[in-house]
């Protein structure tokens, strides 16, 4: 499984093998604490992006149900138990933040958890940073750099994509476990934007 998600991953700066790793690890440990079916949750961890469209393009919305469906063709091909198919399916069109798909199963909740606690702490601010500086946003806005007086723009600013998602994000966590290492992490994304400011 490792393999064929090493060869499928498109190279986004902030969606790479190591995401993948990090999501599973995460998803691993989440299923251990809330004792949810391994079966499903780790193919499901694995192969939540083997397929995406670009960051700005029309259908972005979609890719977890494509990748959801070449996830099934896999699994198909490796004679993974079918048994599993339908929630394995679920779990990773459900794990998409754009696609806002609500997870029905512990074990669908638990992808969306690990995927979007890799959004948060020391590795989501440098995800953050290096899909901004991808897609040519500044760091931040010099006349208003903490939305004072503006609506927030990620696109133009990599700042302002903490208040727009980011910051929010411990929020939507389903999971005991994530709720808990969510809000840890968005501490310490707090204290790095009170250092900014203070420097700023």
């Amino acid at each position: 499984m490792f393999q064929f998600i090493k060869t499928q991953m498109q190279q986004d700066l902030a969606h790479d093998i190591n995401h993948v790793c990090r999501v599973v690890k995460t998803a691993k440990t989440l299923a251990l604490n809330e004792d949810a079916q391994s079966e499903i949750v780790i193919p499901a961890a694995y192969l939540h992006d083997c397929f995406s469209f670009g960051k700005h393009h029309k259908d972005r919305a979609k890719s977890a149900y494509y990748a959801a469906n070449k996830a099934i063709e896999f699994l198909t091909s490796i004679e993974y138990p079918q048994q599993y198919f339908e929630a394995i399916h679920h779990a990773i069109e459900a794990h998409s933040y754009s696609a806002n798909v609500q997870p029905m199963s512990l074990e669908a909740k638990i992808v969306q958890d690990a995927d979007r606690l890799d959004a948060l702490g020391a590795i989501g601010i440098a995800r953050c940073l290096q899909v901004s500086t991808h897609l040519g946003a500044s760091l931040y806005c010099s006349d208003d750099p903490w939305c004072q007086s503006r609506v927030p723009d990620d696109r133009r600013f990599a700042i302002d994509h903490f208040k727009t998602k980011l910051l929010t994000l411990a929020d939507s966590m389903h999971t005991h476990s994530a709720k808990r290492e969510a809000h840890k992490r968005t501490l310490f994304m707090q204290q790095y934007l009170a250092q900014l400011e203070a420097e700023l």
